[in-house]
């Protein structure tokens, strides 16, 4: 019964999205009030119905109700727990249902927060929301039902891809739908503002605290799915320039360059048209992004298998809404005014060069993942983009950026002074150009890349220390009022710095793990060992191990130091799932610091030995250390107070006194 209750909510759910995205806009285009305050109720209402939904299949989940085609396709009765509530997002139709989900859970705080919104804003807003939901819930009921039964029931599912049984299922999908979908809320502000034709300061201040929460949320999804695959597929990359890893990038880098733009309009009423375009695209980007993972169109461990007419829906879907919002743009962009004016040297002018490049390194990223697509497309051919493309564009056009990323914060607005700035960060220019000289003559004397990256790393690191020393006046002041400066600054200012500290951490851990990296492949008997980097590789044996629903055999190594003590143990494994027929590679994986040794079982070879892959990965977790310290910067940025006070509500004049005529 609870299956029939999760799908009627869904057809309920579809029903009052088409009302919340009639009834409100008409409201506002009218000046109806009662029409527009449809809105928010409208929105809670769907909110609940969806969360009802969800439940009712995370408890066939977890109940294991084989009569339900998603969960026999997708569960298996002696799966653990854990992965049985991960596996309601682990497909197809479940991950559709949470993508729903968290869109109807923004439009809800929507309408609970935005009460400080024009009534006509605010209406549009969310009837922009409610079109979105309407759009994917159709999708949903018509062509990827959840809750589509199986008559005679099966006794036992077929069970969960093995490589998404794993913590990282229950962190990765939901973060990264966060960041996708959040930036509906964007998209959604644009567009209403574009049906009203006015956009000003105050619209950058309700819309920049939606692209930080999304930002931030993106942020953490793209590092937890990196480092799920970097640690559960066994192949010892941390990117591989994925089709489907792209699909989240793209986003990640318009919607960088849209909260920047976002803090220009916001303080200088300036870049409105830009703003206003970026917040189309960045959300059109997470609707291509969802097309390529669901449509089939591309081959990717991250995606989908979908039919076809799956993907033509999807298709359909970013026709209406990503030609529509850019149609829309095309004609109300004229009536838009430039905003105020600024010199090329100024922080106006930084941030406006750093979405350039973003949005370059976008369009680069964008060309090489669909190109393939397009020439299979026009020729029947078949290409790959891979890597090496991929590394010569977008490096190129990254490194400029990294290396002004200091000067920004520290430029004046409107007209700013280049020398100065480079004065104030001379001291974190000598320090990153000492660490740099240090890497090439006492860690690698060959690699100038290694040393040239580190350094800049270190640039973006000391940099945002610096920026953070000069506003709390250290050197200038007595401690005790540079530490109330310190503690007094706009928590905005920390937030900056700790995520442009962040983006130094992860460019550190890019730079170590690429160019000083060591890989060795060996075929292993029990009491061989393998140099690797200085440390000495010994494996033990394999062991047998019987999980709740697979087998694996274990392969034990005991590893020493340069000094021959030992150290510890790796254990590395090769399961089978017999539910799947599948088997997977568990890597084993030890920490020093922020380097790792990584080892990964291979194959067995004729003579009974087998093929063992061993890496030293130097300093590897900064890659993911500086993510969160992004994502912490974006957190804490949206504690400043004017974010959370948002722009001022206008203010109500006073009802005229009634005056009593005598008749």
């Amino acid at each position: 019964m609870i299956v029939e209750i999760g799908h009627f909510a869904l057809v309920l759910a579809f029903a009052l999205s088409l009302v919340l995205s009639i009834v409100p806009i008409v409201g506002a285009r009218i000046g109806d009030q009662r029409l527009m305050a449809v809105a928010e109720p409208a929105s809670f209402a769907i909110l609940g119905l969806i969360a009802l939904s969800f439940a009712a299949l995370t408890v066939a989940y977890v109940q294991s109700d084989f009569s339900v085609a998603n969960v026999w396709e997708n569960s298996h009765s002696l799966k653990p727990m854990l992965y049985k509530i991960t596996g309601v997002w682990g497909n197809h139709e479940g991950s559709m249902l949470l993508w729903i989900l968290i869109l109807a859970a923004f439009g809800g705080l929507v309408a609970l927060f935005g009460s400080n919104l024009p009534a006509t804003l605010r209406a549009n807003v969310l009837a922009v929301q409610g079109m979105i939901a309407a759009a994917f819930l159709l999708f949903v009921l018509a062509s990827s039902n959840p809750f589509a039964r199986i008559s005679p029931p099966p006794i036992e599912g077929r069970d969960l891809n093995p490589i998404l049984q794993d913590i990282g299922l229950a962190i990765h999908p939901p973060l990264l739908y966060l960041g996708y979908v959040g930036f509906s809320i964007c998209f959604s502000f644009a567009v209403a503002a574009l049906i009203e034709g006015r956009i000003d300061a105050a619209w950058a201040r309700w819309v920049r605290p939606w692209t930080l929460a999304a930002w931030a949320a993106l942020t953490g999804g793209i590092a937890m799915g990196s480092y799920w695959a970097y640690y559960e597929l066994g192949w010892g990359g941390w990117w591989f320039w994925d089709p489907v890893e792209n699909a989240s990038f793209l986003p990640w880098l318009s919607g960088t360059a849209l909260l920047h733009s976002a803090i220009v309009m916001e303080k200088r009423s300036a870049l409105k048209i830009w703003t206003v375009l970026l917040a189309i695209l960045t959300f059109s980007l997470s609707l291509l992004g969802t097309f390529l993972v669901r449509s089939g169109v591309l081959t990717s461990v991250h995606a989908f298998a979908t039919d076809p007419t799956r993907g033509v829906f999807i298709l359909m879907i970013l026709i209406v809404f990503i030609g529509g919002s850019l149609a829309l743009f095309a004609f109300r962009a004229s009536t838009l005014t430039s905003g105020g004016l600024f010199q090329p040297i100024s922080r106006e002018g930084g941030l406006v060069l750093n979405n350039l490049f973003l949005t370059t390194a976008a369009a680069t990223v964008l060309i090489g993942t669909l190109w393939p697509l397009l020439v299979e497309a026009v020729t029947g051919e078949k290409v790959s983009v891979g890597a090496p493309f991929f590394n010569m564009t977008f490096g190129p056009l990254i490194v400029p950026l990294l290396l002004a990323v200091p000067f920004g914060p520290l430029l004046a607005w409107k007209r700013g002074d280049l020398y100065a700035a480079s004065q104030r960060l001379f001291v974190a220019f000598a320090l990153a150009l000492l660490i740099g000289l240090v890497t090439l003559f006492m860690i690698d004397r060959i690699s100038v890349v290694a040393a040239f990256g580190v350094a800049v790393a270190f640039w973006l690191v000391f940099g945002a220390l610096t920026d953070l020393a000069l506003k709390a006046g250290i050197g200038k002041a007595s401690p005790s009022v540079m530490f109330r400066r310190f503690v007094g600054l706009p928590r905005s200012v920390f937030g900056t710095a700790l995520a442009h500290a962040g983006l130094g951490l992860t460019t550190l851990g890019i730079v170590a793990v690429s160019t000083l990296e060591v890989e060795r492949i060996a075929v292993m008997q029990p009491g061989d060992t393998l140099d690797v980097a200085g440390y000495e590789l010994r494996f033990d044996g394999l062991v047998p191990f019987d999980g709740p629903n697979f087998t694996e055999e274990q392969g034990r190594f005991t590893y020493s130091d340069r000094s021959g003590r030992e150290r510890g143990e790796v254990v590395s494994s090769k399961r089978f799932y017999p539910a799947r027929q599948m088997p997977t590679t568990e890597a084993g994986i030890t920490s020093h610091g922020f380097s790792q040794l990584y080892v990964a079982l291979g194959d067995r070879a004729p003579d009974g030995g087998i093929v063992v892959r061993a890496w030293w990965k130097p300093q590897v977790l900064f890659i993911w250390i500086g993510c969160i310290f992004m994502m912490v910067g974006g957190g804490v940025s949206l504690l400043d107070r004017r974010l959370r006070v948002g722009a001022p509500a206008a203010k109500r004049s006073k009802p005229a006194r009634a005056v009593e005529v005598a008749t």
